[in-house]
């Protein structure tokens, strides 16, 4: 289901105001015109169904109105907060997984990172933390210090697309040992699985199995390494870390190709558990 993101919570009329590049996202883009009902993503995680009631063109304004009970109602901010937490819930139920995923992605160049990126926000990945590995070349490690809002921008486009209710989240640039002490608190926090895609078959165990011996996940990882892989150090570090080497036989996969095969499998063998 495609939504649109709102950075800002409607006000106590039930209004949305839109502006701005926002505005030509919503109309130019997402088509939308007077007395179009679209779904509203708000900075809360809400998903509440909101109605165009009016388009300025000439100052690229659009004002959208909360929809309560599938008409567009004006009403006290009680009610439309209780719609609100109605429709999310139930939305949230639904589409949104009770698993966190992270993916630690070795940095590779700057155009297969942003597509890595809108690809892991599709497919509902919560947090993508760039690892700065031995085979990363240092001006693409530069170059992800730089483009945060153009991170931003794909964030929100693919989210608006995809309908994902997961806020995803780029982390600063960090080493591998970084890496392996974030992961380590994570893996603290709840019941947890890790796996890190290797070119090797030898030390790897099934995914499958893997998910086997793991029981109520609620953080999972994936760890993908950059062009030319992740060296044997690193993996030894990542394993020391709770990280379980994983190959999958066929054909060799480029890091960007790999990243989404990699989310893809661990979430299909995680959520029919």
């Amino acid at each position: 289901m495609r939504q649109f993101i709102s950075v800002v919570p409607f006000d106590e009329r039930g209004m949305l105001t839109v502006r701005g590049k926002d505005f030509t996202h919503l109309c130019r883009v997402l088509r939308s015109g007077v007395g179009d009902m679209l779904y509203v993503r708000f900075p809360d995680g809400a998903l509440a169904p909101m109605t165009v009631c009016s388009v300025y063109n000439d100052k690229k304004i659009a004002e959208l109105q909360l929809c309560v009970h599938g008409t567009t109602q004006r009403s006290d901010n009680n009610t439309l907060q209780t719609a609100v937490r109605g429709v999310s819930a139930f939305e949230i139920d639904e589409y949104h997984s009770s698993i966190a995923y992270t993916l630690f992605q070795w940095i590779a160049k700057p155009q297969k990172m942003e597509l890595i990126i809108r690809q892991a926000t599709e497919c509902g990945v919560k947090t993508i933390v760039p690892v700065a590995g031995a085979f990363s070349q240092k001006s693409c490690i530069e170059a992800m210090r730089t483009k945060r809002l153009r991170f931003e921008k794909i964030i929100k486009e693919a989210r608006e697309q995809s309908g994902s209710p997961v806020g995803t989240v780029v982390h600063d640039v960090v080493s591998v040992h970084d890496a392996c002490t974030l992961w380590q608190k994570l893996r603290s926090m709840s019941g947890a699985v890790a796996v890190v895609l290797s070119e090797r078959s030898d030390l790897c165990k099934p995914l499958s199995k893997i998910i086997d011996d793991c029981t109520d996940v609620k953080n999972a990882a994936l760890a993908v390494g950059s062009e030319g892989g992740i060296n044997p150090e690193e993996i030894a570090l990542l394993c020391n870390a709770g990280f379980t080497p994983v190959h999958f036989s066929g054909n060799i996969l480029r890091c960007e190709t790999a990243a989404l095969y990699g989310i893809a499998a661990l979430r299909t063998h995680l959520e029919k558990q």
